[in-house]
């Protein structure tokens, strides 16, 4: 067994939702699984121990003790042949979990967590850990599904490029079909269209949309031979990046966006499109950056 496997867990709802989707993760690896908990009460210096007036197994150290118990147990109910290591790590979540990154191949987070607020879609661990996690991240958004494909948002960028290669693994591992969806619009064309096909926009009927399909057999070029096993559907629509990725999202297992895409401004670390998924998507975001980003 080698490599890792991050979850973080706070007692939530969805961090537990987040550490079986972490154990499927670690089994289809062969890596080890940490449940990562980051204690912060120290900090606040306030007493961690159990109160002279309450039960011995009281305060605050036994229930962050507790609280990951209960997580290890029920990631080996999911992956019993995985081997699960409980961290209880003085700090903040997210100084914490962008550290762990750091050694992991992978992170996994719930979108919120205890301190979301009520109407918030996605908590701001997830947000930022997918801006600046070490490795790719895995927020889960609903309950993951074992069925349906893996669908990858394909925009043509060299920021991308990881993000097609994570899609491709994870597909194979998963032993399922892949959707590499491209999404394009023609918004800056003149309406209606000139009469004069000297102009760009007056191109032959179809010329457009043969375009982005090469654009999508050019994103994803050598992988066929490196994953001979993974079907894949090229998919070219017409239609608004961000509202078709999450009408895919609906049928699928798990999203895999890059960080930034073509649209990214330099310096931005999250782009518009994954933080939509982040917010929106119907399945488990898996959010790839480069090496160039970390």
């Amino acid at each position: 067994m080698g490599g890792l496997v991050v979850v973080g867990v706070d007692g939530s709802a969805s961090s537990l939702e987040a550490v079986e989707a972490a154990a499927r993760a670690a089994r289809l690896r062969g890596a080890a699984l940490r449940v990562v908990h980051a204690f912060v009460w120290p900090a606040m210096h306030v007493s961690l121990g159990p109160s002279p007036m309450g039960p011995p197994d009281g305060g605050l150290r036994n229930m962050a003790e507790r609280l990951v118990t209960e997580a290890v147990e029920r990631a080996r109910a999911v992956a019993p042949d995985v081997e699960v290591v409980p961290a209880v790590i003085t700090g903040e979540p997210l100084t914490v979990l962008e550290a762990q990154s750091r050694s992991a191949e992978l992170v996994v987070v719930g979108s919120r967590g205890m301190g979301g607020f009520i109407g918030l879609l996605v908590g701001s661990t997830a947000v930022h850990l997918a801006a600046h996690g070490r490795c790719p991240v895995l927020v889960v958004r609903e309950r993951a599904r074992d069925e349906g494909p893996v669908v990858l948002g394909v925009d043509g960028s060299a920021a991308a490029e990881e993000a097609v290669d994570f899609a491709f693994a994870e597909a194979a591992r998963r032993d399922a079909p892949l959707v590499a969806l491209h999404a394009w619009t023609t918004w800056n064309a003149p309406v209606p269209a000139p009469q004069d096909p000297s102009v760009p926009y007056a191109s032959p009927s179809g010329a457009l949309g043969a375009k982005e399909e090469r654009l999508l057999a050019e994103a994803l070029a050598g992988r066929a031979e490196r994953y001979p096993g993974v079907k894949v559907e090229h998919r070219a629509v017409r239609g608004g990046t961000r509202e078709s990725l999450i009408e895919a999202s609906r049928s699928a297992q798990l999203l895999v966006v890059g960080a930034r895409g073509r649209g990214g401004f330099t310096g931005m670390l999250l782009g518009s499109v994954s933080q939509a998924m982040l917010h929106h998507a119907r399945c488990p975001v898996a959010v790839v950056r480069t090496a160039d980003d970390t």
